[in-house]
């Protein structure tokens, strides 16, 4: 276990959104502001968009910084907060997966700027979702060649399960890039993961990972978890994560007692 807490982190989808629930439970924003009250600090620590996140959190948005798109966005304080981070991946090398995303039928892709999720949708409905359901700044683009700006995060959503996906693009592409699961229907390449983003927000606010408390429910919440000094997985994470963390079944409850 770590010293005394500077800095939470947590993820969003299955660890503060549990159930298929659409909105953060509002005992956290009231504890956010205690624990800042107290000098630590609280960031959400996702594979969602800044815009999505803000939105989530738009009773403390301005209060906190944002670990965005699995680690390789990361924002400071502020509405909104200036850029504090940026991991780029090769531009060639990021089109060329994403039309090997497209070419898997029934999987769609996502291509995430800093801000803004890039579609080349197949039909509506993956549109929508996106736009209405995770809540993102989305813009449709003709190919990934029309991405207007540096791409940081390609993503295959994949509504008929992970699987096939998984079997076609890990191996020529894991190796370049971190390949993370992040829910049920969504596999993310990145050059940054949850691990790497929440080092570089260490030095940024000059805390050590050992002062750091940090909550996750999936495989792409690994490095992050293994790098905190106090790192919660939650009840309904698969067992093997289970058996390397302490395991909650909620971040209100935690945090209630720290």
């Amino acid at each position: 276990m770590g010293g005394t807490v500077e800095l939470i982190a947590s993820d969003i989808d299955g660890t503060l959104l549990r159930g298929g629930a659409a909105d953060i439970p509002p005992e956290i924003f009231e504890q956010i502001r205690r624990l800042e009250g107290r000098g630590i600090l609280f960031c959400p620590a996702s594979g969602r968009q800044y815009h999505s996140l803000r939105q989530l959190f738009a009773p403390v948005a301005d209060r906190v910084p944002f670990l965005c798109e699995n680690g390789a966005v990361i924002y400071g304080p502020g509405g909104p907060g200036p850029v504090w981070s940026k991991t780029v991946m090769e531009r060639a090398l990021a089109e060329e997966l994403s039309r090997d995303i497209m070419a898997l039928p029934g999987v769609e892709v996502l291509i995430s700027g800093a801000d803004t999720s890039y579609l080349c949708p197949k039909g509506p409905d993956f549109e929508a979702h996106i736009r209405w359901f995770t809540g993102n700044n989305i813009c449709r683009v003709p190919s990934p060649k029309e991405v207007p700006e540096d791409i940081v995060k390609v993503s295959a959503y994949c509504p008929g399960g992970l699987e096939g996906a998984r079997e076609a693009l890990v191996p020529k592409w894991g190796e370049r890039f971190r390949a993370a699961v992040a829910g049920a229907a969504w596999l993310d390449f990145t050059l940054a993961d949850k691990g790497t983003g929440l080092d570089r927000l260490c030095k940024i606010l000059n805390i050590s990972p050992e002062r750091v408390m940090a909550f996750g429910d999936n495989f792409n919440d690994l490095p992050m978890l293994r790098m905190a000094g106090r790192p919660y997985i939650m009840d309904t994470a698969h067992p093997r994560l289970q058996e390397e963390f302490s395991v909650c079944s909620s971040v209100e409850e935690v945090l209630r007692t720290l």
